[in-house]
């Protein structure tokens, strides 16, 4: 074998953070011209940049299998391996020259050895392990050895959790890189990651990251091992063995030592250890890796290089030809000598291929590197189809545009965006090709681009998933003893050091719940700081805020806009209940005594507004005796009192007594004695809160929906919620407590005993159709009958009687009330009419079937419900909640019951007491029980005070009279 040596050689050998690369960029830039070839991607762009800086864009080139970057004027290559070009140049260097002895990529190594050499200066960069090989196979060689600048030692077995930092952890699998990489994020804060199936520009960025300082810990696969100068202290092996495609086998000694070379830069010192389920090494291969003694290497692969075109049986012959030298070995059958014989087994490839220019084309194509992976089949399928895409012309614009489309999308997880960046690069590959597509220029730019937006995203989304910024930048900030920055925007979100950190709620402080027990500390800590000013500002605006954007809850608690700053609690009565606030204890006690008595004005405010009529009774002296005495009682129950439970006292009350509190707005009922103003929607919300803090209820019960006539009676409600929510249980349904006083006062003008029906206006007051209203009616203690009738035609049916009215002076209507009654009133009419009109059809079809055939009519039926009083309770009857079973005796429709109120008219018209004063006669002269004929009766009450002319009840009284 005869070597061609240009110029002088010389093995720069030695172990790792030797500064050899650097080395040979000074020797290059000593010439005017040179080629450095670089076992990485990744390294060749960083060797190309340095060389850029130094020279200028316009004289350097980079080459490497999927990026051709060539100015015009090009005195520097920068190239992979694989990739340097065959030119005359002064300065040779080939890096990492152990790789010789690598079964897949060792031949090129090898080849670029024996046949690589500069005009003036050749350089051999790598392991001392290949002193002997090269001795043998390069005459006139000169070595040099450079020691390393720092040290390096075994630091023994360390878990992750006590990883020292600026650490690299190395796995040999993907799954064990990211198992590794996620514990480290939970544990450190995040890590960088690096592995060689990664873009350079995405190992780049990640390299980046790490050495900026952002992240003190790298998560790498072997690829670390080479090319890459970082800034690491310490190395761990997560494991000793790997696969190498083919088998899983130890790590040979010079592997090891190559990778822990790593730890320490230039003069500072590094340590290497092993951690998680990996052996500790033994100590003769410690002492070694120390010291850098590993035994030489032995045999080189190599493969021919003179290549045979005729067939491609001879071309195959060529590539497994023997060297005949007992240093040079065949390696491992490489993928384009496999996917070569794969191919032409295939008949459609064996009738293509004609001659010599055929095989060497098909041989090119065949060097398409299998950057998917996916199997060789789908590689070779691939393969085949380019072969005739270029016997044909070339690759079709149109073809190549739709497979990169496809892959161009970088949204997806890690190894979603990682398998589009691998197919990527085959089309990258593919454009750099002299000749295989139309504009080479074009899609060399448009595969690059993809390649740069799916690396960029892949770097998003390993950082996304295994850096956590905020824990990084606190442990470094913390560990620099560095004060830490905190704000807090106009949201009430926390950031410290710009990473947010927990939200302020009114003044209390809600920490992030993703942070860990030590993280929380540092962010508590640095959080409080910022807020100390914060709380001030805020109390202060708090204080002078008006009263407008505070409010309570129905379960007691106090909101300041969205945010909850106290709750009520149990005061020293129902109308004066104490306040607890929500401040944080690092607000100081001057910010919650201000934030109390803050809410403390507002709850006072709230109730003497909203209980107003009910605070002026408690504070009347002029009552006197038995007045006061109820009036006590009133107060004591919010306003509201069942009138079975006070009998005895409405019983013994003066008619002077009852004037005094009616003076108050106090209504004497059939059922309720209340006071209408605080059966509105507020008061009521407002009352049922104090009434569950006074009785000591862990769960507040809320108030009913505003303007609903009736409710559903649920049991297993608290005792008296019903009275105090406004409403009375009546079976199924609880109604509103002056609703049913009006529906009182219609009933008393029905006979009770004999029976009788509902009639529209009971229905409209109610809001109810006519089976819910017979439910209802059970439920004050009637018997309701059901029954089935020919409905009577519309045209036989006299005109209805108007149903008794009554005064709107003795009866007033809220607003929702009125609204309610007239949308019912009208229903019911509309409803009426539909039925009297499709009678009408009914009756006009009829009489024309009745031309041609006789037939008797089918008659309509209706349903019907005759009431009677029924003192008696039914079996089956829902007791009314928290009242008594007798209450229903006291109805206002039956016959000869007696009533407590003294000879006062009922509170909606009714008939008078026949306990003291004058009975008063009907039309018919009958003294007391029903009327004494059936005919339309009115009745009236007496005003007890001139109404304000200018109240909605006033103005509604007078809509009413006008109809």
């Amino acid at each position: 074998m005869t070597l061609h040596e240009r110029g002088r050689v010389t093995a720069v050998l030695g172990p790792t953070n030797t500064g050899k690369t650097h080395y040979a960029i000074e020797r290059m830039l000593a010439h005017r011209t040179g080629v450095i070839g670089l076992p990485l991607r990744l390294l060749a762009r960083e060797v190309y940049d340095r060389i850029v800086k130094a020279r200028g864009p316009s004289v350097v080139a980079l080459v490497t299998g999927e990026e051709r970057i060539v100015p015009e004027r090009v005195q520097y290559w920068v190239a992979t391996t694989e990739a340097m070009p065959d030119i005359a140049a002064d300065f040779v260097a080939i890096d990492e020259i152990q790789l010789c002895a690598d079964p897949e990529r060792g031949h090129v190594f090898t080849d670029r050895l024996l046949h690589m050499r500069g005009l003036h200066e050749t350089l051999f960069l790598g392991s001392d392990t290949m002193r002997p090989a090269i001795a043998a196979l390069v005459p006139d060689v000169q070595f040099q050895r450079r020691e390393r600048f720092s040290s390096l030692t075994w630091a023994g077995s360390k878990k992750l959790s006590r990883m020292p930092a600026r650490s690299a952890i190395v796995g040999f699998s993907v799954d064990d890189v990211y198992a590794m990489a996620e514990l480290i994020r939970r544990q450190k804060g995040g890590c960088a990651v690096v592995m060689g199936a990664l873009s350079p520009r995405t190992r780049n960025a990640q390299v980046e990251m790490y050495q900026a300082g952002e992240v003190d810990y790298l998560v790498a696969t072997d690829a670390i091992g080479m090319g890459l100068n970082l800034d690491i202290k310490h190395v761990a092996f997560s494991a000793t063995h790997k696969f190498d495609g083919r088998r899983v086998r130890p790590l040979f000694p010079h592997e090891l030592g190559q990778i822990a070379g790593r730890a320490g830069r230039h003069t500072e010192s590094g340590t290497f250890g092993v951690t998680g389920e990996a052996e500790i090494l033994d100590e003769g291969l410690i002492d070694a890796i120390e010291n850098h003694r590993f035994a030489p290497i032995q045999r080189l692969t190599w493969r021919n290089d003179r290549l045979e075109f005729g067939t491609m049986d001879r071309l195959v012959q060529s590539l497994e030809a023997p060297s005949g030298h007992e240093l040079l070995g065949r390696g491992r059958e490489a993928d384009d000598l496999h996917a070569l014989k794969v191919l032409r087994e295939m008949p459609e490839i064996r009738d293509r291929v004609q001659g010599g220019k055929d095989v060497r084309l098909l041989w090119d194509v065949c060097r398409v590197p299998d950057f998917r992976g996916i199997s060789p089949v789908e590689h070779t399928t691939l393969l085949a189809r380019i072969f005739g895409f270029l016997q044909d012309g070339g690759i079709p614009s149109e073809w190549l545009a739709r497979a990169v489309r496809r892959i161009d999308r970088s949204h997806g997880d890690i190894d979603a965006i990682s398998k589009r960046l691998a197919y990527i690069r085959t089309w990258t590959y593919v454009a750099q090709r002299n000749g295989w597509v139309d504009d080479e220029s074009h899609w060399r730019g448009e595969t690059r681009a993809v390649e740069d937006r799916l690396s960029d995203a892949l770097h998003a989304a390993l950082t996304q998933r295994f850096v956590d910024r905020r824990t990084s930048v606190l442990l470094r900030r913390l560990k620099q003893k560095e004060s830490l920055v905190a704000e807090v925007n106009d949201k009430g979100e926390v950031t410290v050091e710009g990473e947010f950190a927990g939200r302020l709620e009114g003044f209390r402080f809600r920490p992030d719940q993703t942070a860990t027990a030590d993280e929380a500390k540092m962010l508590n800590r640095a959080s409080y700081e910022a807020l100390r000013p914060e709380f001030n500002l805020r109390a202060d605006r708090f204080y002078n805020s008006p009263d407008t954007e505070l409010d309570f809850t129905e379960q007691g608690g106090l909101m300041w806009g969205n945010a909850a700053v106290g709750k009520l609690v149990k005061g020293a009565d129902a109308l004066h209940p104490a306040v607890q606030v929500f401040v944080d204890e690092e607000a100081g006690t001057d910010i919650a005594d201000k934030v109390r008595r803050r809410l403390q004005h507002f709850i006072d405010r709230k109730v003497a507004a909203l209980f107003e009529p009910l605070i002026t009774l408690q504070k009347d002296e002029a009552l006197t005796g038995l007045a006061r005495g109820f009036a006590f009682r009133l107060v004591e129950a919010l306003g509201v009192l069942s009138r079975e439970g006070v009998a005895s006292e409405v019983k013994d009350l003066d008619q002077e007594s009852r004037g005094a509190l009616r003076k108050h707005g106090v209504r004497f009922g059939q059922f309720t004695i209340f006071m209408p103003a605080l059966l509105k929607p507020a008061p009521t919300r407002l009352r049922l809160v104090l009434w569950s803090l006074n009785e000591n209820l862990d769960e507040f019960p809320e108030s009913p929906p505003p303007g609903l006539v009736t409710i559903p009676h649920i049991p297993g409600v608290p005792d008296g919620y019903y009275t105090l929510s406004g409403y009375r249980p009546a079976g199924e349904r609880a109604i509103r407590i002056d609703m049913l006083e009006r529906l009182a006062d219609l009933l008393r003008a029905q006979d009770t005993r004999g029976g009788f029906e509902a009639n529209p206006d009971m229905l409209s007051i109610t809001g109810m159709t006519l089976e819910q209203f017979s439910g209802l009616m059970q439920g004050l203690g009637y018997a309701a009958e059901k029954g089935e009738r020919a409905k009577i035609k519309a045209a036989d049916t006299p005109v209805a009687e108007a149903a008794p009215e009554v005064e709107a002076s003795a009866n007033p209507m809220t607003e929702e009330e009125s609204v309610l009654a007239a949308e019912t009133r009208a229903k019911w009419e509309a409803e009426q009419a539909e039925k009297r009109r499709a009678q009408a059809e009914a009756a006009g079809e009829a009489a024309t079937d009745a031309e041609a055939e006789v037939e008797a009519p089918e008659q309509e039926m209706e349903v019907f419900y005759t009431f009677r009083w029924a003192p008696k309770p039914r079996a089956n009857r829902r007791p009314p909640q928290g009242e008594g079973q007798g209450q229903g005796r006291r109805n206002a429709g039956g016959q000869g019951q007696r009533r407590e109120n003294r000879g006062e008219r009922g509170e909606g018209g009714g008939k008078p007491d026949r306990e003291g004063g004058k009975p008063q006669r009907g039309k018919g002269g009958k003294k007391g029980g029903k009327p004494a004929h059936q005919g339309p009766k009115t009745y009236s009450s007496r005003p007890e005070k001139k109404a304000d002319p200018d109240s909605p009840f006033a103005i509604l009284a007078a809509l009413k009279d006008k109809k």
